[in-house]
Order: C-alpha cells, then sequence, then structure tokens
C-alpha cells in the first residue's frame, strides 16, 4: 500500500486536512479504519469497550450474535453511527466473517466485546500496517505485552499450539490464540476464512505466513472479562485449535504433490 504516516495537518493548510485522519498530535493516516466487534449478550461491557476506542476510526461494525438483552440498543447509544450486523450463523469465526463482510475500511481491526481488549492499542497496530505490515498481530507474551485472564493450562496449551504451528509452518509467532488483530482489507482475499469457532483466529495466523504476507506483532495487554463468563472451553476448543493445524498441514503437504504441470498453469494465473 502507498499509504505513510505523516505528520498531523495543522490549521494553515485544510485541503490536505481532509484527505488525513489525525491519530495523534503528532500522527496522521490516510486509510480509513474499520473495528469489528462480535458480540452476544454483552451490553454490560459495550461501555468499557467503547470508551477506549479511538475517535479517529473510520467505523464501528457490532456484530450480534442473536443477543438477548440489550446490547444492540447500549451500542447505539454509545457510539450513534454504529453499524449494527445481524449473525446468522453461530461461533466467533461466522461472527468475524460476517463482520468482515460489512466492513468499508481499508484496515479492519478485530476487538473483543468482553473488554478484555483496550483499544487505545489501535493505533500501535495501525502503525504497523502503513509501515509496511500486511497484518498486525496481537502478542500477550511479546515484550510489553500481558495478560491477567489465562489460567496456567491455557498457557501451557497456548504455548504447546504456538510451537506447534511456529514448527510446521515456518513462523515465529510468541502467541498464536489470541483475537486482537489487524489487518488490510486485501488480505482476506488471501487467507480465504472457512471456519466458524474460536479456532478462527489460528487459521488466520496460519494462512497468513502460507500466503507469505508480511506479520509483525504488537505487544498487548489482555485484561480480565468485566461481567459474565466466556464461551471459551480450553479443552474443547483446544481440540479444535490442533485439528486446524493438523488440516492445513496436511492441505501443505497435498500442494506440494501437486504435479508439476499443475504448477505451471497455475504460475499462468489459473486458479488451483
Amino acid at each position: 500500500m502507498s499509504s505513510v504516516l505523516r505528520p498531523a495537518i495543522s490549521g494553515e493548510d485544510q485541503t490536505a486536512a481532509g484527505k488525513y485522519r489525525p491519530i495523534s498530535s503528532h500522527l496522521a493516516i490516510a486509510p480509513p479504519v474499520s473495528v469489528v466487534i462480535p458480540a452476544m449478550n454483552e451490553a454490560e461491557n459495550l461501555p468499557y469497550v467503547f470508551k477506549t476506542l479511538p475517535s479517529w476510526i473510520h467505523e464501528v461494525v457490532l456484530v450480534d450474535g442473536n443477543s438477548t438483552d440489550n446490547t444492540i440498543e447500549v451500542a447505539r447509544e454509545l457510539w450513534p453511527d454504529v453499524k449494527v450486523v445481524k449473525q446468522h450463523g453461530k461461533g466467533k469465526g461466522d461472527a468475524l466473517i460476517t463482520g468482515f463482510e460489512a466492513c468499508t475500511g481499508d484496515i479492519i481491526v478485530m476487538v473483543d466485546a468482553d473488554g478484555s481488549a483496550d483499544g487505545s492499542e489501535i493505533v500501535s497496530y495501525v502503525s504497523a500496517l502503513v509501515s509496511g505490515a500486511d497484518f498486525a498481530k496481537g502478542s500477550r507474551f511479546a515484550n510489553g505485552g500481558g495478560t491477567s485472564d489465562m489460567t496456567p493450562i491455557r498457557k501451557l496449551g497456548n504455548h504447546v499450539l504456538c510451537a506447534a504451528v511456529n514448527a510446521k509452518f515456518g513462523a515465529r509467532y510468541t502467541d498464536l490464540c489470541y483475537g486482537y488483530n489487524a489487518f488490510w482489507r486485501h488480505c482476506l482475499d488471501k487467507i480465504d476464512l472457512d471456519c466458524t469457532g474460536f479456532e478462527v483466529e489460528t487459521l488466520m495466523n496460519i494462512r497468513v505466513v502460507k500466503a507469505g504476507l508480511k506479520v509483525q506483532e504488537i505487544p498487548s495487554h489482555e485484561y480480565l472479562r468485566i461481567h459474565g463468563s466466556s464461551n471459551l472451553r480450553a479443552v474443547r476448543d483446544g481440540i479444535r485449535v490442533l485439528k486446524v493445524i493438523l488440516k492445513e498441514r496436511s492441505n501443505r503437504r497435498a500442494l506440494r504433490r501437486t504435479p508439476h504441470a499443475a504448477q505451471l498453469n497455475s504460475g499462468r494465473g489459473e486458479v488451483s
């Protein structure tokens, strides 16, 4: 992308000011940023989520997973221009895919609705993208990151699964199962998401590596869920993540066994 970080525009150049969106007293960006928030019965948590979102973002897309509380009403009160999208399927992966399709921004940021993510960190993700990265991946275990919401068994599981992905796909991740990420919209054409559950984050992380996209990890702190309980189940969802890793590894091996003629055809622009 040609967009770059530039000094914020002063009042003396109003023509240029219309092109760039100030994100701090020193920086401004040209690309519009969409924030996708999948939510189901998160009315109590949304005030904490929305108050940390920067005012300069282009749009907020709330994907409602058939909430039975007043999640939608609270969202509209907090952010009058919020774009509410109804989820017809089930699962976090399905919700995110639905939200991505509704985005109009060049940059898409994924934020959980439970209050565990600090929206003020979005500037770090966007800065990485406009500086050259394709995918800005949040990490709780990179230098400067942290978590207040992981049990020892989840930390161990995340570490083992992360090591497996690094070994099998040549990645260098410090965190795997974390949902705070940002990317250029064009990345969606290269990773072709097709899962419905919490394993969606792992699938994204694997496919951006397989697609040869430039990834930059962003130190991030995960806070405790403020209200309610998570739908995440360590053993059940850990098994689903493992299945994704094995499936993607198998697909990679099958691709390597593709006949030479088929590879030549692919090089001529045919879809494999």
